[in-house]
């Protein structure tokens, strides 16, 4: 079986500054992958073609892609703490965005049983008004809302550590794309509790496992075998568009999940599976060990290869299992095999759009003390209920990404940003749309 694999020089050029998680050496550590898995020629590499604004456009509205474009081509900055651009980074937008609709059309001319889109900067945090935890463009909701908009039903599988709260909101109230997420929770940006499950014409289209730190592969693939395959199976998706985050693994610095390479082989096995050759396509989201991106890279490409490629076992003994418990309850109508399940249900707590705390933070170090957010007003992320505050003056806000992001010890609570940078982010961010 063949693998296209869309990626871009540009993509190196998104320039995110020393220190910053999302640097460009994650694209090398994708190629290492690309090289450790020994696919050869079932690998076939294209440079992605950019976005059109009216592709562009079933999600994200037109003046913020304007005035996103006015930001990077005016010299760029921070449109929050944790996603700064520079020029280069609109174009890096486009062909991230791209990456998908071409691969799609490559696909439909029948190159390749599948896709593998190695693109930055990520999407799936992306707002259809936002930009956010280091998103520009949706990348995987444009490609979804093309095929949408073409008459196919679209499944969005989103494996990435943190919720795809920008993927859920395109799509909250639109029958026609199964959204779904396991995420760590309570963690950044505080959605994907487990009663948002979709409005109007969409409710039960978004199914969400809000899973505890530490969870393992054994949880994921039950949660794959016992919820999302009978659902798929019951509602019938023609394509399948995966998420994919390596940020689960156990190494990462800012997540706290329990995951290895080997289970990233069994996730995008079984759920590039549920539709035929043809119709499957992966988006790098997150992940930041570089080495472990190198290998889940590796056994994420195999399994569309039709390969099995194990640098790591999987794993399995981790916490989970009544939160999978729970979702059967709730989406199959299942009764509940364990007795925690039912306190599970207090994961549903719904985050007021657009606003979140800063990814940086693990989430132990942040969730028993709440973390301030990055918009002109900002909330607090209980271990419960995320609420709305009043408006707070940022100008004293204390940010994240002021401390050393990447120590194990690392906690929003040292030093504040200068004045200047805060109040000058915010006021950006709230240019391009913000909420």
């Amino acid at each position: 079986m063949t693998v296209l694999v869309g990626t871009h020089p540009i993509f190196l050029d998104h320039d995110t500054g020393e220190g910053h998680p999302e640097r460009p050496s994650r694209m090398t550590a994708v190629t290492k992958g690309m090289q450790t898995s020994e696919l050869g020629e079932a690998l076939v590499t294209f440079e992605p073609r950019p976005a059109e604004r009216d592709e562009l456009s079933r999600v994200h509205p037109i003046n913020y892609i304007d005035a996103l474009e006015r930001f990077c081509r005016a010299g760029g900055g921070n449109l929050d703490p944790d996603t700064p651009v520079v020029p280069a980074s609109w174009d890096a937008a486009l062909r991230a965005a791209g990456a998908g609709l071409d691969a799609i059309e490559r696909l439909r001319r029948g190159e390749a049983d599948a896709a593998f889109c190695a693109v930055r900067p990520p999407g799936h945090h992306a707002t259809p008004t936002r930009a956010m935890g280091f998103c520009l463009f949706n990348n995987v909701a444009v490609s979804a809302a093309a095929l949408a908009a073409a008459g196919e039903r679209v499944l969005i599988v989103d494996y990435d550590a943190h919720h795809g709260n920008g993927t859920q909101e395109a799509f909250y109230r639109d029958p026609n794309v199964l959204f779904v997420s396991l995420h760590q929770y309570p963690l950044y940006p505080g959605t994907g509790g487990l009663r948002e499950t979709g409005q109007g014409d969409g409710l039960g289209t978004t199914v969400n496992f809000p899973l505890p730190a530490g969870a393992t592969g054994d949880v994921y693939r039950r949660a794959l075998e016992e919820v999302v395959v009978p659902l798929a199976e019951r509602w019938g998706p023609t394509w399948v568009l995966v998420s994919a985050g390596f940020d689960g693994h156990r190494d990462d610095p800012i997540t706290e999940l329990g995951l290895a390479a080997g289970d990233y082989a069994d996730l995008t096995a079984t759920v590039t599976g549920l539709v035929p050759a043809g119709r499957r396509l992966v988006f790098l989201e997150g992940g930041y060990d570089l080495w472990a991106v190198v290998r889940s890279t590796a056994a994420c490409l195999g399994a569309p290869a039709g390969e099995s490629i194990r640098p790591e076992p999987a794993t399995n003994g981790g916490p989970g299992d009544e939160v999978v418990d729970a979702v059967a309850r709730l989406h199959l109508g299942r009764a509940e095999s364990g007795p925690d399940a039912r306190r599970v249900a207090g994961r549903g707590a719904v985050q007021p759009p657009g606003r979140a705390p800063s990814r940086r933070a693990r989430s132990t170090s942040t969730a028993g003390n709440g973390v301030l957010l990055s918009s002109g007003s900002s909330s607090r992320l209980s271990t419960r209920n995320p609420v709305r505050t009043s408006a707070v003056n940022t100008s004293s806000m204390v940010w994240p990404w002021s401390i050393p992001w990447c120590s194990p010890t690392c906690h929003p609570s040292g030093r504040v940003a200068p004045a200047a940078t805060a109040r000058v982010g915010c006021g950006r961010l709230r240019m391009i749309g913000a909420s």
